[in-house]
């Protein structure tokens, strides 16, 4: 063997012992899913009713004008938007038809009262001739039926001016009460039918508004007068207004799905009318049962789940969920009180899965979290 070939044999050896030393061991490793977490409290929940509305005058608080007859308007002094005050002039029509009935009616009155004075006058001296022999108690007794008459035709004649005076005085529509104008739809020179369709104002008072709501006949049952009830805001808002319930059915229409309700303002509220709004209304209160936030409660299909934290890992748990809020989550099986939960990331997390918990904001030296950066 040429000391080339030695060479070249040694570098095979060299090669083939240096691929057959072992491989290190691979290390498998799992990441932790970053957490936060909350701690399940014994505390008390009260459930709610959500529902739609539309902010409405309250009774008493609207004033729709309407012609009393088929009329032009006269005068509008107010425009919408604007405010009156009780007593203002609203509308005034012109309605002939009206001043032409008081003066037939007035000119009625003038001939029943000269009736009746010929008729007592003619009484009278029928009354003086009996008494003195020329005429006949029959002719005296003609003349008292003439004088009823006359009577029950004068009362005719006042009553019928009555009335024709309260039409003529429909002509002119004041305020009564403060409010503002909230739709116009006619203007001075319109022709306007008595309908309601073709109503000339709407007057309403904005310190007596309250919402006209529905609710589905389910929940009928658990609305109580007098329970709170406030308009919903935006996700993560404060609610904007506080109400409670003024009024619920005695009766159901048949063949409807939902009942009217309504709900008063606790306070004047700046809400224009037929807003529309959403409602959550108090319903049934449990004390003394465990709670955790409601981002803890994982829904899965019609099964519900908790994660509650074990150590470095997420224990899945069944829950029996029961009533809920806004904030909470009655846990009426499944977890116990001052057990540590997990409020995020809990979504598709596996049962066992590592997890680390991340604190909601780093504080200072002080304890107090640190101030936004501009």
């Amino acid at each position: 063997m040429t000391p080339l070939s030695r060479c070249a044999l040694a570098f095979a050896v060299l090669t083939l012992a240096a691929c057959s030393k072992p491989a290190p061991e691979d290390v498998e490793s799992e990441t932790a899913v970053p957490v936060t977490t909350a701690m399940a409290e014994v505390g008390r929940i009260t459930a709610f009713i959500h529902a739609s509305g539309l902010v409405t005058p309250a009774p008493g608080a609207e004033l729709i004008v309407v012609a009393p007859e088929s009329a032009r308007v006269a005068e509008i002094p107010k425009g919408e938007g604007e405010t009156v005050r009780r007593g203002d002039l609203l509308v005034r029509f012109e309605i002939p038809s009206s001043v032409a009935e008081v003066s037939k009616q007035r000119a009625e009155i003038s001939r029943a009262e000269a009736r009746l004075t010929a008729a007592q006058a003619s009484e009278t001296r029928m009354r003086d001739l009996l008494d003195r022999g020329v005429a006949a108690r029959k002719e005296v007794e003609s003349a008292a039926h003439e004088v009823a008459d006359a009577q029950a035709d004068l009362a005719a004649a006042r009553a019928a001016t009555t009335a024709a005076e309260t039409v003529a005085a429909r002509s002119s529509v004041h305020a009564t009460f403060d409010g503002i104008v909230s739709k116009r739809q006619h203007n001075p020179g319109d022709l306007v039918e008595p309908t309601a369709a073709d109503f000339v104002l709407r007057v309403v008072d904005p310190r007596r508004l309250e919402v006209a709501a529905q609710i589905s006949i389910a929940d009928a049952p658990r609305v109580r007068l007098g329970a709170p009830a406030r308009i919903a805001a935006a996700e993560g808002a404060a609610p904007t207004a506080s109400l409670t319930v003024a009024s619920r059915p005695a009766a159901v229409q048949e063949g409807t799905a939902t009942v009217p309700i309504r709900l008063a303002f606790k306070s004047p509220a700046n809400y224009p009318v037929a807003t529309p709004v959403q409602i959550d209304i108090d319903a049934e209160t449990h004390n003394g049962v465990v709670l955790v936030p409601t981002a803890a409660v994982v829904h899965e299909g019609e099964e519900a789940a908790v994660f509650v934290l074990m150590g470095e890992k997420a224990q899945r748990r069944a829950v029996k969920v029961g009533l809920v809020d806004q904030a909470h989550a009655e846990i009426v099986s499944g977890v116990k009180s001052g057990e540590t939960v997990l409020t995020s990331n809990q979504n598709g997390l596996p049962d066992g899965a590592n997890v680390t918990v991340s604190k909601p904001a780093e504080e200072d030296a002080t304890g107090a979290a640190p101030k936004d950066k501009p």
